[in-house]
Formats: structure tokens, sequence, C-alpha cells
């Protein structure tokens, strides 16, 4: 069974701005039943520019539900150049995570979004991002999503490019391809790194906003292994507060899950020089 977090299974429970706007200024639509996942999201522009009402129809699991009804909350009140700046790690941040297998959930609702907003502003109703060489033939994915995604989220093993896409998890026959483009964007991104490194000052938002990512991306799949999840509390300069959540509270080991995991990830991605705690 999967772990979820309390709003996670609020928003699937209770899931808000279900439906259909009859008269949508955009429309995108992505996945399909028979992959097993399928969204419709839907938004009418206020007279300001602005996104005055989203709605959406969702086919899938609780992530899928919960991922859906969490975009649509995030996107209200935003132009939509804001609104196309939300990534999929944002909409799992804000349900507080989502289990690593689940993150296709969270990068389908991203889909659908850049596809409505490319419908208002060109009348198309299929955006052409997904061009190219189908490599998973059981979902549909195809090798510019798939590139697109590691970029997008720092993937690193072809279980993780599974995890987001779903490619690889059907017959298993495009697994070979997959690392070869896997090897191929970690090798660029390697290659590349020495260049965009251009040190500097993070602002407050720019540190929570990355410790937020770590913690999703790098410390949280760990934890919920194990039956357990972390949760962060505050950030103070270089002192950031955590808090463990389910088997982790409490564990005997929790003194060093927080230094050689917590601690060891938040300054190898964010910064050498944080200190983590536990809340108490």
């Amino acid at each position: 069974m999967w772990d979820y977090t309390d709003k996670v299974l609020d928003h699937f429970r209770n899931p808000r701005n279900v439906g259909v706007i009859p008269d949508a200024d955009g429309v995108g639509k992505v996945g399909s039943m028979a992959c097993g996942d399928a969204l419709k999201l839907t938004f009418k522009l206020g007279p300001d520019g602005r996104i005055a009402d989203a709605k959406f129809q969702t086919f899938g699991c609780a992530s899928a539900i919960a991922s859906s009804s969490a975009l649509t909350e995030m996107i209200k009140g935003l132009t939509l150049e804001e609104a196309e700046k939300i990534t999929n790690q944002d909409i799992a941040n804000y349900l507080g995570g989502l289990p690593e297998q689940k993150m296709h959930c969270s990068v389908m609702g991203r889909e659908a979004l850049e596809m409505a907003i490319h419908n208002y502003r060109t009348g198309q109703k299929n955006k052409k991002i997904l061009e190219g060489k189908v490599i998973c033939t059981c979902f549909g994915v195809t090798e510019e999503e798939i590139r697109r995604v590691i970029r997008a989220n720092a993937l690193t093993t072809v279980e993780q490019i599974t995890n987001y896409t779903k490619a690889g998890g059907g017959c298993g026959g495009c697994k070979p391809d997959l690392e070869r483009i896997l090897s191929e964007e970690l090798a660029a991104i390697k290659s590349t790194a020495p260049a965009q490194a251009i040190p500097r000052r993070m602002t407050i938002v720019e540190k929570v906003k990355l410790i937020e990512e770590t913690i999703a991306r790098e410390i949280r799949p760990l934890l919920q292994k194990d039956g357990g999840d972390i949760e962060l509390i505050d950030v103070q300069g270089n002192r950031v507060t955590v808090s463990f959540r389910g088997r982790c509270a409490g564990c005997q080991v929790a003194t060093f899950t927080m230094k050689d995991v917590v601690e060891a990830k938040l300054r190898e991605f964010v910064s050498p020089d944080l200190e983590v705690e536990e809340e108490k």
C-alpha cells in the first residue's frame, strides 16, 4: 500500500474543481484510459487575464486525482505566464510529496496544463510536444518526452524514468533504449556543468525551494521505502528544521538518519554549510 500524505488523501477524497468548463478558454487532454491514466484540464480567464476558474476530469489512481485537484487550485489567480512555470515537482511539493512510483501523475498534470495553454494561444487541440520516435510502445512515450523529464527532474536511473513517465513499465522491451537515453543525458549534463556553475548567494526563497526539491527527490523516497517520511518545518539561515513521519518518527536510528542521510543529502545538493535538526 502506498504511503500517501494527508494532503494527498484529502485531495483524493475531496477533490476540488471536478468537471468541465463548457466555454473554456483552454483545454488540455493527456493520457488515455487504455494506458491507465487520462486527464482533461479546462480553464477560463477573467477580465484581468488571470485564470479565474479551472476544472478537471481524471481517470486514474488516487495520486492522479490528487495531482489534478491540486493543480487546479494552484493555477487559479495566476497569469498564463505564471502558470506555465509550474513544474511537476511543484505539484508534488504542494501535496507534501508523492510516492516516487506515482510521480508520473504530477508529470501528467503539468503536460495537461501546458497543452491547455497552447490550445488557448493557438486554437490547436493537440500540442506536438511529444513528436519524435516512440520509445515505449506500451504507453506511447516518445524519446523527446523521456529526455525532457530526465532533465526537468534530474533523474539518474531507469527505474526513475519508469516512475515519472511509465516508460518501461509494460513489457520492458524499451529498457535498453531508456539506458541509452539516460547515459546520453547524464553525459551532456556532466559536460556542461562547469560552464553553468555560476557561484552566487541564494535568496531565502531559492534556498527553501531547493531544499524542498532535494527532500522530495533525494530523501523522501529513501525513507518511504521503510514506511517513513519527512516534512520540512522551517529554514533559518543555514539551520534547517525537519520532522520525521511514519515509522521514522521515534525510530532508534533517527539520529543516524538525520546526519548521514538528511543532512548529508542537503549539504550535497543545496549547501555544505547547512545544519539539520529535528523539531522538538
